[in-house]
């Protein structure tokens, strides 16, 4: 061996050995900071190993259910670490509102995972913080109203999908059938609607490939490795998933560039059509101003209708699945559901205005948003300035996690928690009652803002295929024997299951 191919020997080894020291100071660090005294009383918790944090105490399968034991032991403010980072858990109704409606100031930042902040780089508006946030979701909210959300505008566009539905439903024949890619269809067309303007056919090779790619997400976001990714980023970057989720990313990016293309050619100021055209009118106005440090740029569009896809279809399509299981678990419940529907409007189109006539069904409805429990753990929030909470010291940039699932189930709130029970929100003469710890959509200034939007679609919808069908077991299966153990990917999940939808009229 010669001298140059010794000395390369050398460095490299070296630079390894470098490597590997450098590595091992920092995981020593990172571990004695666990440990680290600070005079300020910060939320106490679980004690942590080091890297790994308090992983392995967790539930693999359903995490959020060590997070509320942790609560019983550690209280409703308690710290615990996903590998290095640390995270406080706010546990109960009384704690999760004082959090996010009393303070939203401080605990109004969004902390985005790895993978996330990956693709949406601060754009768009779930994932965003500051003024470009609050330029977006101000601008959505508004045009979202606009184009239907909460109007009769928007029933109408809900009655249509209803209709195609019902069309997809009876092409089984009361045979039992997967209602995942069946129910997607008609949600995501309702965003189409208010985001492009229009509505896709069903079999639209276009609607397919989006349908797709949304379909796939969630398991791609629940996976175990993109779960270790967004843990230990800096050592994951060559997982599988991640290349496939920013593949889906980009295919939909590609998309949507072509769709807006089209519509910028179309686009007539006077009469905007949809979100869209809405924005490239805003942006067109603010370049003709001379305006060039606008939010109002193509990847803040981009990001925004990627966000209200992903919002909007993921978490309406997944209720309805479990309000159609359930229905299927419990008969004597569809029975009371059917029976008023019968009695109050018999087959006339469902309406909103019904809603307040058809109190039983209106409460099966809740019951199914909070059994359900779809989104168990709120969108990580971030403070974004030191606060003291209920006694205890939080710093400024620290990630919080609203536990929801602990505010669905509160033992102080609910008379049945872990009961399906309609009864929770119905009083003593049978009447519709709010019950201030329903808190699906989350709380404060980051709650859901499709929130009217999702309660239009899950009434019509529901009530609709209530009137049209009865839900039952396939052949062979007891109403007892109905798995309805969830699954969790990117949301809560029915297990897997398939259902008949047996025509009534």
């Amino acid at each position: 061996m010669g001298l140059l191919e010794s000395s390369l020997l050398f460095s490299s080894s070296v630079s390894v050995f470098g490597g590997l020291l450098v590595l091992l100071l920092f995981c020593l660090i990172s571990s004695f900071s666990f440990h680290l005294k600070d005079d300020r009383k910060e939320p106490p918790g679980p004690k942590p190993l080091p890297i790994l944090g308090n992983l392995l105490q967790l539930d693999r399968k359903i995490p959020y259910n060590t997070l509320v034991e942790f609560s019983k032991e550690y209280g409703s403010v308690f710290t615990v670490y996903l590998g290095l980072k640390k995270v406080v858990v706010l546990a109960g109704y009384k704690t999760v509102k004082e959090a996010l409606v009393n303070h939203a100031d401080e605990f109004g930042g969004r902390d985005p995972l790895p993978i996330l902040n990956e693709r949406n780089q601060g754009h768009g508006i779930l994932w965003s913080s500051g003024d470009s946030w609050r330029e977006m979701r101000r601008f959505a909210l508004a045009n979202l109203k606009d184009f239907g959300m909460g109007k009769r505008a928007c029933e109408d566009k809900i009655a249509e999908e209803c209709e195609h539905l019902i069309e997809l439903f009876l092409k089984f024949k009361g045979e039992a059938f997967d209602t995942s890619k069946p129910m997607y269809r008609p949600i995501a067309n309702i965003i189409c609607s208010m985001v492009y303007g229009s509505r896709f056919e069903y079999d639209s090779p276009e609607f397919k490939s989006l349908l797709n790619r949304i379909h796939r997400l969630g398991p791609i976001m629940g996976s175990p490795l993109m779960k270790v990714y967004n843990i230990f980023p800096w050592l994951f970057r060559w997982i599988s998933d991640r290349k496939e989720f920013h593949s889906l990313g980009d295919a939909t990016r590609k998309q949507n560039i072509k769709l807006f293309s089209h519509l910028k050619e179309t686009l007539s100021p006077e009469r905007c059509r949809g979100l869209v055209d809405a924005f490239l009118v805003r942006q067109q106005n603010l370049e003709e101003s001379g305006i060039t440090s606008s939010h109002f740029h193509d990847e803040n569009l981009l990001m925004t209708v990627s966000n209200l896809f992903s919002a909007g279809t993921d978490t309406t399509a997944i209720t309805l699945r479990w309000a159609l299981l359930f229905m299927a678990r419990y008969p004597e419940i569809q029975d009371q559901v059917q029976e008023e529907l019968g009695k109050v409007i018999g087959s006339q189109q469902v309406q909103l205005e019904d809603r307040k006539n058809l109190p039983f069904t209106n409460a099966v409805i809740h019951e199914t948003q909070r059994v359900a429990n779809i989104a168990p753990i709120a969108i990580p929030h971030k403070t974004l300035q030191d606060v003291t909470f209920q006694g205890h010291f939080i710093k400024k940039g620290t990630t919080v996690y609203p536990l929801l699932s602990s505010v669905l189930f509160d033992e102080s709130e609910w008379a049945t928690p872990h009961t399906f029970n309609p009864a929770h929100f119905l009083d003593k003469d049978g009447k519709f009652v709010k019950q201030d710890a329903f808190m699906p959509f989350s709380a404060g200034r980051r709650v859901c803002l499709g929130e009217s939007l999702a309660r239009m679609e899950l009434f019509i919808f529901f009530a609709t295929l209530l009137q049209h069908f009865r839900f039952t077991p396939p052949p062979g299966v007891s109403e007892d024997e109905m798995d309805v153990n969830p699954q969790l990917l990117l949301f809560l999940e029915p297990p897997t299951h398939k259902l008949c939808a047996v025509p009534r009229m």
